[in-house]
Parts: structure tokens; sequence; C-alpha cells
């Protein structure tokens, strides 16, 4: 990320643990309201009757602070994330689909994050969204991605529901409480900005 210096932005937290994602381009573009428009445009996506239906029940976003409580889930590998492995260390929970033109573009981002982040403890599942667990496989295999990934069966989310919109981005600190909480695509810059926050 650029050093450069810049004026404050109005409706931006002055919390410094967000001061250096404050002013990336995707902070920016959210103050205007044409990125609160783009930030609606996941959830317009064409969707099923049920997947509109769980969008439209969806929880809100949690707050940054709050505690996070990831429920045991089996890996796309085989292995199993169990919530006593994650205690006391940094965990990156990322929500995706394959079929999201966001997260295509977040994606290759995270994996380089996750690659170089993992030395430092950083813990991280890629929850997928995609109807059949297959579907995440084969687009995992296909781009060469890394990082721990899950299918997020509609059974696993009544326990852990996924937030409005697509994709989202949040990271637990080392306290259990989260650091940041992001909706929407994240530039690259703004991935890497995440490691100043571990």
């Amino acid at each position: 990320m650029s050093s450069t210096v810049r004026p404050p932005c109005p409706g931006l937290a002055a919390d410094p643990r967000e001061s250096a994602l404050s002013w990336s381009r995707r902070r920016w573009l959210q103050s205007t309201s044409a990125a609160s428009a783009l930030a609606l445009v996941p959830s317009l996506r064409a969707q099923t009757v049920s997947a509109a239906a769980e969008e439209a029940q969806a929880p809100a976003m949690p707050a940054v602070g709050s505690v996070l409580h990831l429920p045991r889930i089996t890996l796309l590998d085989g292995r199993v994330m169990d919530p006593a492995d994650t205690a006391g260390k940094p965990l990156l929970v990322y929500w995706w689909s394959s079929t999201c033109p966001f997260c295509a573009q977040q994606s290759p981002s995270m994996n380089l994050f996750w690659l170089a982040q993992k030395a430092r403890g950083l813990q991280m599942v890629a929850l997928s969204i995609d109807k059949k667990p297959e579907d995440a496989q084969a687009y995992l295999a296909r781009k060469g991605y890394q990082f721990p990934a899950a299918w997020a069966s509609p059974d696993w989310r009544k326990s852990f529901p996924k937030p409005k919109g697509l994709p989202i981005t949040l990271l637990r600190g080392r306290d259990g409480r989260l650091l940041l909480a992001e909706r929407g695509q994240m530039f690259a810059e703004d991935v890497e900005a995440m490691g100043q926050l571990l």
C-alpha cells in the first residue's frame, strides 16, 4: 500500500486498528452512493427461490469487537477444523462462491495472504456456498488456490449463518474478537493490509 498521507475521509472510523485499511480505494468507494449500490449487486444476481429467500433472511454483519465462534467443519480435503484448534490464533473466515464475480476478483489476493501469513499462526477457512461441494472443489483445483476451504452446507449454515452479501471477510484476533468485518469485494491492497491487524 502507498504510504501517502491523505486527509481524513468523512464517515470513516478513527479506530487505530482500522487506520491501515481506512484509505484504501475500497474505503473511499464505500463512502460514495455508487459503492452502496454496488454492494447490493451480489444479492441481485440470479438465484434460486430458496437461495434468494435465505439471502433475504441473512443476518447483518457481526460488529467489530464481537466474539466470533466458528463451529466444527470438515474441509474439502477431508481434514476437520475444530474450534479448539483455532483458539488463541488469528482466524480468517472468507465466504465465497465459484459463481460470484466479486469473489473471483478477491480470491487470488486471499490465497496470497494465506500463503504469506500462515507462518505467523494465521488460521483460515474459505466457506463456499456453492450448490455442491464438487463445484467448489473443481473451481479451487482449476485456479490452484491453496487456502483451506470447506463447503458450508445449508444445514451447517443454520449454526453459522452467512451475513447478507458476498464475498464476506471476517478477521478474528487471537482473543476471539473480530478485528475486521467486510462485505463486498476487497482490493488487493486491502487484503494485504489485514496483515497489520494480526
